[in-house]
This record gives C-alpha cells, sequence and structure tokens, in this order.
C-alpha cells in the first residue's frame, strides 16, 4: 500500500472509532434519566453502596446550580464522559485493526496484550476513582468546617468537574504497567531498577494517599495500598518485556550468525 492508502484507512479506522463513542454518547443520553440519578448523583447521596461498603455514615450533599446554564452543562459532560468510557474499547479495538497487519506476529501478539492491558486497567482505574476516591474525598469536604456560620452548598458545577478529575485521573494513573511495559521492552525499566526504587515507592504512595484522601489513616492506606499494588505489578510486567526483549535478540543474534562452513 502507498503511504496515501495508508493514510485513509488510518482516516478510516479514526472514524469508526469515533462512531462508536458517539453510539455509546447516544445510548448514554437516550439513559440520561438513569444516569444523572444514579452515577452524576450517585455519590452525592447518603445511601450511596459504597458508604455501606467501607461503614462510612455519610451525608446527603447539597448540590446548588448557581449559573443559567449549570445543570444542562452537568448533564451533557456525564453524558460525554460514559460514552467515552463505553466506547473506548471499540476505539482501541479499530485503531489496532488498522496496525496488525503491519506486524510480525510476535509483535502482533505483544501489542495485543498492551491494547487489552491498557483498556482493562483504565476502565479499573475509572472505576477505582469513582467508587473510592470521590465518596471518600465528597464526605470529607461535605464535613470541613472552618467554622460554623459556613455552610457547604456545592455547585453542581464543580461537583462534576471533581467527578470527572478523579474518575478519569485514576484511569490515566493506572496506566503505569502499560507505560513501565514499553519502556523495558526498550530496556529503560528494568526489574531490578524497579525493585531498587521501591523503598521511595512505598512512601510516595503513602503521601499521594495522603493528597488524594481526608487526614485519617485508614481511608489513606486504602488509598495507597492499590497503588503500591500497582507499582508492585508494574515489576511483574517489566519482568515478562525483559524476557520477551531478550528472548527477541536472543533469535535476532543467532538469524545473524554466520554457518558453520564445514556443516553439510
Amino acid at each position: 500500500m502507498s503511504f496515501l492508502e495508508h493514510l485513509e484507512d488510518l482516516r478510516w479506522a479514526l472514524l469508526k472509532g469515533i462512531a462508536a463513542v458517539l453510539v455509546a454518547t447516544v445510548v448514554a443520553a437516550i439513559f440520561r434519566d438513569w444516569i444523572s440519578a444514579e452515577v452524576l448523583l450517585g455519590p452525592a447521596r447518603e445511601d450511596f453502596f459504597m458508604y455501606r461498603v467501607f461503614g462510612i455514615e455519610a451525608e446527603t450533599l447539597q448540590l446548588q446550580n448557581r449559573t443559567m446554564t449549570g445543570q444542562f452543562i452537568a448533564l451533557v459532560g456525564i453524558i460525554a464522559s460514559v460514552g467515552v468510557v463505553l466506547g473506548f474499547p471499540v476505539f482501541v479495538y479499530f485503531l489496532w485493526k488498522f496496525v496488525e497487519p503491519d506486524l510480525y506476529p510476535r509483535e502482533r501478539a505483544s501489542l495485543r496484550f498492551a491494547a487489552i492491558f491498557a483498556t482493562v486497567f483504565f476502565l479499573i482505574g475509572v472505576a477505582f476513582g469513582y467508587l473510592l476516591l470521590m465518596p471518600i474525598a465528597l464526605q470529607f469536604l461535605n464535613e470541613f468546617q472552618i467554622a460554623p456560620q459556613i455552610v457547604n452548598d456545592f455547585d453542581v458545577s464543580r461537583y462534576f468537574s471533581m467527578l470527572t478529575t478523579s474518575a478519569f485521573g485514576a484511569g490515566v494513573l493506572f496506566q503505569l504497567p502499560v507505560v513501565v511495559y514499553f519502556l523495558a521492552k526498550l530496556g529503560i525499566a528494568t526489574p531490578e531498577r524497579l525493585r531498587k526504587y521501591r523503598k521511595y515507592a512505598l512512601p510516595g504512595v503513602l503521601i499521594l494517599g495522603a493528597l488524594l484522601t481526608p487526614p485519617e489513616p485508614i481511608t489513606q492506606i486504602l488509598v495507597a495500598a492499590p497503588l503500591f499494588l500497582l507499582y508492585e505489578g508494574s515489576i511483574f510486567v517489566a519482568r515478562i518485556a525483559e524476557r520477551r526483549r531478550e528472548d527477541s535478540l536472543r533469535k535476532a543474534w543467532g538469524a545473524n550468525e554466520p554457518q558453520d562452513a564445514s556443516s553439510p
């Protein structure tokens, strides 16, 4: 195929992926009443199921709309976010179908693993931010007061911004093993180097957990523990990537060795 034909295939792959996200967004718009009540406002209610899981005595947040378009923008934003989350795996699939024909079988298996790995960990990260980070932070901020005469009435637009930041930020954070995998394939992030810096990773995730949660040790540990497990999982992923890299180099070296002239 010529360069322009490759560009045409890439264009169609991107269009199909975007179309999948748009279809998922339309589906989210159809179920907007359920999404707004259960997804958008779920963590703001005291009966949100995660509060029962962690034994938190929650209070329902008082949300206010202080702008003409605040509620409309919040609903459109959450519908678009749900559409992106639902359509993301399909988008990755169409990009994979574009790249796949130009890869060797070993490269194809490696990238297929990375694509599935990235998608699964992105969804796990979104769930982590929405189900853990958001409820804990909300209840802390709702109860926090610097003076009794100051009442916490949150703006719905700021609430939605915090919701999307927690969910998508955690989704990006959970891409750490995928990044480590590619760095290990390049020989940059080795298991030995990651083990060496483990002593810095533990206090690092504890500090991050303290920044993301209220000043209470149990919730900080609940947040820091998955992050540290993510780092440990990155070491395991780096070991797999390094082993595959060494096998590839060994095979390439063996293929380039000159044949023995005395062999038949």
